[in-house]
């Protein structure tokens, strides 16, 4: 144990705002045994997914923000939204930063200082969780393609149930969509990232792009998605899997052993996943960003907040988090053992071939992840076409660029 009550005993209060399911309950629970060993106790203020990312800004602009606020990281962000070099303390002297896995580091840091701590597990992809004995049941296979999807969907329909659970009233689910098909369009036209980073065209300049659009309204339309996707929440999507309502929906690889924790009687192993095949995609989305810890550097009580991170990062206290949050199978943290089942290691042995989503590997793309959020709708709903939507986030991202005194913009 490398705190002791003994050593560190302090009455101080940290604070840390968090966005809603960044700080689970497990990491609750070692807070109150941080507490216990150092004297310091730690405000957890959770704020709404949907009103997060305007009052962290609004916060680090005034000046007057939490001791530690979460934040997704990426190598762009953390420098353009965040300016952590300003707004975070640099971490990179902290025992524990050592042991962060490289791809994580890199996305957490500026000129090699580390400027955050991951907060989940970014081994998972977001993909498409079905039910396998569904499947099974209506002799259903993997898709492989759009039109093979669409196949499945329909026959799901035909059967009474609801395809896909689909949760908007969130805010950011369903744009899961478009953000991590991002490796579909990379796929389809090679080295798009590059001149979207180096402002050589836009997203309204890729075919692809608007094909996905196009795909994800034509889900909706058929009624892939049910009657109540808009006010879905997905809290509710173990429930709606568990309970027979719907037979996929997009998570992450610790959903089978979330429906099993809240519904013992449907095993883990009955939820097999696939990529997203809108666009015909066959390409691993990976995300070696997430959620992320980071100390304010106006904090009055910075010292206590390294604590709280160095304790948090120790090795035991990394694996009762793997352990105890159903949806993390391994942390980005070396020492530490995963607890993959045979299934998601088969899952993702099927796809050799990898990408990197596009709200980490292109700029000005994660920021604005609420309003496309908002873009999205507004197609589903016909209030907009693809090609307005797109060319939303492009004039979205030009705005940031300039904000950023990006030159590539200049």
């Amino acid at each position: 144990m490398l705190l002791s009550a003994a050593a560190i005993a302090e009455d101080v209060t940290i604070t840390y705002m968090a966005s809603q399911d960044w700080v689970q309950d497990a990491e609750m629970e070692l807070g109150e045994k941080f507490t216990e060993l150092t004297g310091i106790k730690v405000d957890y203020q959770i704020i709404p997914s949907d009103q997060y990312t305007n009052l962290l800004m609004a916060k680090l602009n005034s000046g007057e923000c939490a001791d530690i606020f979460g934040s997704q990281a990426g190598q762009f962000d953390i420098v353009t939204q965040l300016n952590v070099e300003k707004n975070a303390v640099d971490l990179s002297g902290e025992a524990w930063a050592a042991t962060v896995d490289p791809l994580a580091f890199a996305e957490t840091s500026v000129d090699g200082r580390l400027y955050g701590q991951p907060v989940q597990d970014v081994s998972a992809v977001w993909a498409v969780a079905y039910n396998k004995k569904v499947f099974e049941r209506l002799n259903l296979s993997v898709p492989t393609n759009y039109e093979e999807f669409k196949a499945v969907c329909e026959a799901i329909k035909a059967d009474g149930m609801i395809p896909i659970y689909e949760a908007v009233s969130d805010g950011w689910h369903h744009q899961l969509w478009f953000c991590e098909m991002g490796v579909a369009i990379e796929h389809a036209e090679p080295g798009t990232a590059e001149k979207l980073n180096n402002n050589e065209m836009g997203f309204a300049d890729s075919a692809t792009a608007k094909l996905l659009v196009e795909q994800i309204k034509e889900m909706v339309d058929l009624g892939y998605w049910g009657d109540n996707y808009m006010a879905n929440a997905y809290a509710d999507a173990a429930r709606a899997i568990a309970e027979g309502e719907c037979a996929m929906t997009v998570a992450n690889q610790g959903f089978p052993t979330e429906i099993n924790a809240a519904y013992p009687d449907f095993p883990a192993e009955d939820i097999g996943f696939f990529v997203m095949p809108l666009c015909d995609n066959q390409v691993l989305n990976m995300n070696p960003v997430g959620p992320t810890r980071f100390i304010y550097s106006g904090s009055p009580n910075a010292e206590a907040a390294k604590k709280y991170l160095a304790f948090i990062a120790e090795p035991e206290n990394l694996q009762y988090l793997i352990e105890n949050v159903p949806k993390f199978n391994t942390l980005p943290f070396t020492g530490v053992q995963d607890v993959y089942s045979e299934e998601i290691s088969s899952f993702y042995a099927a796809y050799p071939e990898h990408g990197t989503v596009y709200q980490t590997s292109v700029k000005y793309v994660n920021p604005q992840w609420m309003e496309i959020g908002s873009e999205l709708v507004a197609v589903i709903l016909g209030d907009q076409t693809p090609e307005q939507m797109l060319q939303n986030i492009d004039r979205n991202r030009a705005d940031q660029a300039a904000a950023a005194q990006d030159p590539a913009w200049n």
